[in-house]
């Protein structure tokens, strides 16, 4: 009997999950298939309705709040806008409500863009107050112009017609709103789960981490924030279409707080999340406006309260939402696999040996009066590993920040291979063929090994030429996902953790988390490769295979530079050392000289007698 191997079971085991996975959303598409078939009371059916409409605005909000991380209140305005523009082309001008959909898409687009320019590079509680803002003038605006009837809105709304079928119910809608969903569920999960998915899901970390891997952080902002906001125009079309009349009440800024509700309750980091979290709290309220009443023996809006007290018990004991503690009944499989076999990436042309890679030139930094980097200056030549050594907050990190462009220097310059790199921003550098490490690790914990390393695939490949988030949306970049794949599976066998390449990143130990740090840099296909306290936190084993691995990679053309505190470990494994002290470069040469130096020893020991 054949024995498969950890990486086998692990490919075998997250296929049947994925299996399992399809089966569930197929039984849970043939239940809304029968539903309006059978003799469902048709307040059900409304509810079904509202409840499908609900989520596909949610799924944008999971999209754009719980993966990227960006908090809005304005999605209800979106919402007003597919609703007001195919009310107003169809009843005003006569265009069929197919057309109206087409130009409710193109103005929420140019809308999102622009608002999306303006807002998503703030931060903090600036941004959640800018989309109350432009979420509050939207209302407003549909409530005083003329030509949308003000707030009495538009009426007459004509019926949906789809292959020559009238939708005049609320049972015939209830399939094109619940076709809308899983389309809407199975269109964002296919862009998560692809390269710009990864760069989008990489925003959450904080943007530095992204950047060095290559990724537009600012771009990929705008993009999910307009689709997010298209999906909402979809629900708003829609949703025009089953009332057959629209006025500004269901676009205020009480339904945009509704939907991010929503979405936090369901699980706003999960898509499917989103369905829940609308399905329970669309149920919850409409139980909540007949029992309290009677409970209370007056009228009111009391399940608001019940909603209020409701959220704070959820952000204090599950703030990651309901659909975790379900997802538990179901083994989840990883949401992407490594194929057996893919075409290899590309490739760039390793430098010749001696061939001066990186010059430092006299860089400064300055963080008001404290001088970080005091003209430093030191050089990186191909097939050399070079340590820069020193003690606590001799500025060693922030040498390393100058060199990969996440902050600008004050003074001086670096240059690469005879270009001056210190005026770009690190996805630029990246590209170029600097990749690194980070002393603190910053990785995507909810993501599987895998995809963290694929992530620093991002500007590899054809990267253009596979058109993005339509692309992936449709899975029309599926052979190029593959490579990817492919090559983040590769460089975790070469640093020896493909073992751990289906695991959450996050479960990792503090040392096996370094390595996959090493081979996310090593996906960039670098020249140079910058690492940050490569050896903090591993075991005197795991030490020597990094030294091995860091030998290797030398051998094989590339250059290396290295903060590290090991002295041990940088003695037997440099060509030359840099040592810096406050800020200024005291020492450089052969390890064997400058761990003689007067100078060195004195910043290390104070001193020698």
């Amino acid at each position: 009997m054949t024995m498969l191997t950890d990486k086998q079971q692990a490919v075998a085991g997250s296929r049947g999950g994925l299996t399992r996975n399809r089966v569930l959303t197929l039984l849970f598409a043939l239940c809304l298939l029968l539903l309006p078939a059978l003799p469902t009371p048709e307040y059900w059916i409304t509810l079904g309705n509202y409840i499908g409409l609900y989520s596909i605005v949610a799924i944008g909000l999971v999209l754009l709040t719980g993966v990227g991380g960006m908090t809005s209140f304005g999605q209800a305005a979106f919402v007003g806008l597919g609703a007001y523009g195919t009310a107003y082309l169809s009843t005003q001008v006569g265009l069929s409500p197919w057309l109206g959909l087409l130009a409710g898409l193109l103005v929420t687009m140019a809308c999102a863009y622009v608002i999306g320019l303006i807002t998503m590079r703030m931060s903090g509680h600036y941004l959640p107050l800018a989309t109350i803002a432009w979420g509050l003038s939207l209302f407003f605006l549909f409530g005083n112009l003329d030509f949308l009837g003000k707030y009495d809105g538009l009426n007459g709304i004509p019926v949906l017609s789809l292959f020559g079928i009238e939708l005049g119910s609320g049972r015939a809608m209830f399939y094109l709103i619940w076709a809308v969903v899983l389309l809407a569920v199975l269109a964002v999960q296919n862009l998560l789960n692809s390269r710009p998915g990864r760069a989008i899901r990489a925003l959450k970390g904080g943007g530095v981490m992204a950047e060095a891997m290559g990724v537009n952080t600012a771009w990929m902002k705008v993009v999910i924030f307009v689709v997010a906001a298209m999906l909402a125009c979809v629900s708003g079309f829609l949703y025009a279409h089953l009332q057959r009349a629209v006025n500004p009440t269901p676009f205020g800024l009480n339904y945009g707080i509704e939907y991010l509700f929503m979405a936090v309750v369901g699980g706003v980091g999960h898509v499917w999340g989103a369905v829940l979290g609308a399905g329970v709290l669309t149920i919850l309220k409409d139980v909540l406006q007949g029992v309290l009443p009677k409970l209370l023996g007056a009228n009111g809006n009391f399940e608001i309260i019940v909603f209020g007290v409701l959220l704070v018990l959820l952000l204090q004991h599950a703030r990651e939402g309901i659909w975790p503690f379900l997802k538990k009944l179901f083994p989840a499989a990883p949401p992407v696999v490594a194929p057996e076999h893919a075409p290899a990436l590309a490739v760039r042309p390793k430098p010749a040996a001696g061939e001066l890679l990186l010059d430092v030139r006299a860089a400064r930094k300055e963080f008001g009066g404290l001088v970080a980097v005091n003209d430093v200056s030191f050089q990186v030549r191909a097939g050399e590993i070079i340590g820069l050594i020193g003690p606590n907050g001799a500025g060693k990190s922030t040498t390393f920040n100058l060199v990969t462009g996440v902050l600008p220097v004050t003074r001086g310059e670096v240059r690469y291979r005879g270009e001056v790199i210190s005026s770009l921003p690190s996805r630029e550098i990246v590209k170029r063929g600097i990749g690194r490490t980070f002393q603190h690790v910053h990785l995507l914990p909810t993501m599987t090994v895998l995809e963290n390393v694929a992530i620093g695939a991002h500007l590899r490949g054809d990267f253009r030429a596979q058109g993005g988030v339509s692309a992936a949306v449709l899975r029309l970049n599926r052979a190029e996902e593959e490579k990817l794949l492919f090559e983040a599976a590769r460089q975790l066998e070469r640093v020896g953790l493909a073992d751990c390449m289906y695991m959450e990143a996050g479960s990792l130990a503090l040392g096996q988390q370094r390595i996959l740090e090493i081979a996310r840099a090593l996906c960039c296909d670098p020249a140079l490769l910058l690492l940050d306290e490569p050896a903090a936190g591993l075991r005197y084993k795991e030490k020597q295979a990094l030294a091995a691995l860091l030998k290797k990679l030398k051998g094989e053309g590339m250059s290396v530079l290295l903060v590290e505190h090991d002295m041990d470990f940088v003695m037997n494994l440099t060509d030359r050392l840099v040592v810096m002290e406050f800020g200024t470069r005291i020492a450089e040469g052969v390890p064997e000289a400058v761990q003689k130096d007067p100078a060195v020893l004195e910043a290390y020991l104070g001193g020698v007698e």
